[in-house]
């Protein structure tokens, strides 16, 4: 089941911090505030969907830098840039960074609380459909050597007696081999397996 979102704010002032805090929490979302990114780096929790409140004019590391560490470790979320000294370089290289979108200081409340819950249900549809995939990749995980080699038979479109002919084993032996990945699968007929597998293929 996937946990309820979380705004992460990462801003080296205090007040912007507390200002935003009070206003997100305002409309029940849950706020984890850092006063540095590498705080945050340290800090987060990816099981959870979020999104990055991040202002890109920090000393140290700084917004940009953040994401572009981001996008090294492969971290996804959606991140709104705050900042009140935006020029061209730094938007193109922030966009290219991940970066869903701008917000400028002096900002509009509810402009920010707008591109939040946008960014949240993303997230959060990207968090169910990882869940997902670690379900089905379980379930795929149970079948032995064998039992995936008749899988991939069945889903190509194979007969028993063809796969039984392929792997040198006898009709029953493959009956019961496909028995086993439909139950170890979850699916009751070779179109759900196919449609199970069918993000894993190669």
């Amino acid at each position: 089941m996937t946990a309820e979102p979380t705004v992460f704010i990462v801003d080296d002032d205090p007040d912007m911090r507390g200002a935003l805090r009070y206003l997100i929490e305002g409309v029940g979302l849950d706020v984890v505030e850092f006063e540095n990114g590498r705080a945050f780096l340290d800090g987060y929790d990816g099981r959870r969907p979020a999104c990055l409140v991040l202002d890109m004019r920090m000393p140290g590391m700084g917004g940009l830098d953040l994401q572009d560490e981001l996008h090294e470790l492969n971290i996804d979320m959606p991140v709104i840039m705050l900042t009140g000294y935006g020029d061209v370089p730094s938007a193109v290289r922030a966009l290219k960074s991940g970066v869903v979108d701008f917000v400028e200081k002096p900002f509009n409340n509810q402009e920010v609380l707008d591109k939040i819950q946008r960014s949240l249900e993303t997230d959060t549809e990207r968090q169910q459909e990882r869940e997902r995939h670690a379900e089905i990749r379980s379930r795929l995980e149970r079948l032995t050597p064998r039992e995936r080699e008749v899988m991939k038979m069945v889903i190509s479109g194979k007969s028993s007696k063809e796969i039984a002919h392929g792997l040198d084993i006898s009709i029953k032996t493959v009956e019961v081999h496909r028995s086993h990945v439909m139950e170890k699968t979850q699916t009751a007929n070779v179109a759900e397996l196919l449609n199970l597998v069918q993000p894993f293929k190669n």
